[in-house]
């Protein structure tokens, strides 16, 4: 078996906003099929597909009805069949989420439970009888807002939700629970599949006793806007018995050459990387796994520093996935653009920083364009925590915006219909067709730093030392047994100067507002360099502010 997925980039597509096929305003497989040559070029590994499966939508296919077809909305199965036959022909993988720590409410699984206390599959969904005054049997609450427990009128319990109502949670405790899962790994394992990514996989196991969560932590005094995030999920989520289930899959997975998984690790901050780590470590568990760390509104050096350096040292033999933008967070040049005086310096700044962290690295759709988060208003949302928490909180819907190809189409070229989300003017703007025609567009970079990294393993397999430089300096060196490179960002919108020593500009980089003279390296507003060892010295690299 080869380790493809080892230093790999994926790339994420959301079906419904890639490309509209049909002319119904969603997009759909056969316009991901018109549309893949464009992912190929690139100079990308694999492409990610979220969920395509039979679903209500009320989250967006995150609610899976059928985990063994295809949305009608999406197409069939002989078009998926097509897209994996056509991926492989151009070189890339195909992965599918996996969205398997819950299901819709609509699934035959849920309603065959809620049917009866006592029938055959009575105990697949985690079902509670209530407090002697009727409320739910713990504190636990719903990413989406409300106690985390339902009332079922048929069968007089609660049952959880960790989202919406409408997607009951699974009970793994249950053996039969974890043979229906990996049946559905193996039906697309034997479509063709290279890899899965498993959403929310910290959350597939809960406290058997239901014992409610502590209060987490707070600097602030008021209630958070969501309250999910006033408690400490130690009950809820990321429970001991998740490794064993994680290692069941992964012994599904060695059965079948080359594929691959990857974890979300649905967590932020230290104990995030900590769980990443557990997830990855050694050759048992998932091989993969990445976390809302790298997702976060934090610009700093440190965090960057300290992410990498957790991770590794938690786990040396894990491999992390890293990306900077997804499907549920605000894109990250407009999170970032407090630290950039220009949006197109900190695109590309980012995307030369990312492609450069040891790990493999997952990109966003649109990313590569540099789109910025789109403003939406309120009655545009389709997004249940974006309309329920709104207006601190506007939801998921501003990422999610359909993909820009033309500006000289309507909707951009996304659909010859009114999209499920507008395309609004400045992401039409930064359509795939003009950035084409232009040599110094994002998108050029992100082929130009995409192709960097494939010619240089250090980027691909190297081992990190990081420099001690104070903020706003990041720089590490890539180290392999044969080759070395170093890594120097400016995470500011100033003009700095760091001392280096034994390194020269890597000849043919990707750089950005940076040149060497003797051992000053000057960096300009998000600026960044790639430089080779030269002169036999230590390479050295460091800044004081």
């Amino acid at each position: 078996m080869t380790e493809w997925w080892r230093g790999a980039v994926i790339y994420q597509v959301y079906p419904r906003s890639f490309q509209d096929s049909n002319g119904d305003g969603v997009g759909d497989l056969a316009g991901i099929l018109d549309r893949l040559e464009h992912v190929a070029r690139l100079g990308v590994d694999a492409v990610w597909l979220s969920p395509i499966f039979p679903s209500p939508m009320a989250d967006m296919g995150y609610d899976v009805s059928d985990y063994l077809g295809v949305d009608p909305l999406f197409g069939t199965l002989a078009d998926f069949d097509r897209l994996v036959a056509r991926a492989h022909a151009l070189g890339l993988k195909v992965m599918i989420d996996q969205v398997l720590s819950h299901s819709s409410d609509r699934h035959p699984w849920f309603e065959a439970s809620r049917a009866s206390r006592d029938g055959a599959k009575a105990d697949w969904y985690v079902w509670a009888d209530p407090l002697p005054d009727g409320a739910p049997p713990n504190n636990w609450v719903s990413v989406f807002g409300g106690p985390a427990w339902e009332w079922d009128t048929r069968r007089r319990q609660y049952y959880l939700h960790n989202f919406l109502p409408s997607q009951p949670d699974l009970n793994y405790h249950n053996p039969e629970v974890q043979e229906a899962a990996l049946e559905v790994l193996r039906f697309w394992l034997e479509r063709g599949v290279d890899g899965f990514r498993f959403d929310t996989v910290n959350y597939f196991f809960h406290d058997r006793k239901l014992r409610s969560n502590p209060p987490a932590e707070r600097a602030d005094p008021l209630p958070a806007v969501n309250p999910y995030d006033m408690q400490d999920h130690v009950r809820d989520k990321a429970q001991p018995e998740n490794v064993a289930f994680l290692k069941r899959i992964r012994t599904l997975m060695d059965h079948y050459a080359d594929r691959t998984t990857v974890g979300e690790v649905g967590e932020s901050g230290p104990k995030a990387i900590e769980i990443m780590a557990d997830y990855t470590r050694g050759s048992r568990r998932l091989h993969m796994a990445y976390s809302f760390e790298m997702l976060s509104p934090e610009f700093t050096a440190r965090h960057f520093r300290k992410g990498v350096e957790r991770f590794f040292k938690a786990a040396p033999d894990g491999w992390p996935c890293w990306s900077f933008s997804n499907h549920d967070v605000i894109r990250h040049v407009t999170r970032w653009a407090a630290h950039a005086r220009d949006p197109e310096a900190l695109a590309r700044q980012a995307a030369a920083l990312l492609l450069s962290l040891q790990g493999s690295v997952c990109l966003y759709q649109g990313e590569e364009l540099g789109l910025e988060e789109s403003a939406l208003e309120f009655e545009e949302l389709t997004d249940p925590p974006g309309i329920r928490f709104w207006p601190v909180y506007k939801g998921r819907d501003g990422c999610r915006t359909p993909m820009p190809w033309d500006g000289e189409n309507p909707h951009a070229g996304f659909s010859a219909a009114t999209p499920w989300l507008p395309v609004k003017a400045p992401q039409a703007a930064r359509h795939v067709a003009g950035q084409e025609a232009d040599p110094i567009s994002i998108l050029a970079f992100y082929r130009a730093m995409l192709a960097w990294r494939r010619s240089r393993a250090a980027l691909r397999a190297g081992g990190t030392r990081f420099f001690k430089t104070e903020e706003p300096v990041l720089a590490f060196l890539r180290q392999t047994a044969g080759e070395s490179l170093a890594c120097v960002c400016n995470l500011s919108p100033e003009t700095l100067e760091a001392r280096v020593r034994g390194l020269a500009l890597a000849e043919g980089a990707p750089s950005q507002a940076a040149g060497l003279n003797e051992r000053t390296l000057t960096l300009g507003p998000n600026g960044f360099a790639f430089l080779d060892p030269a002169g036999g010295e230590e390479p050295r690299v460091s800044w004081k502010a």
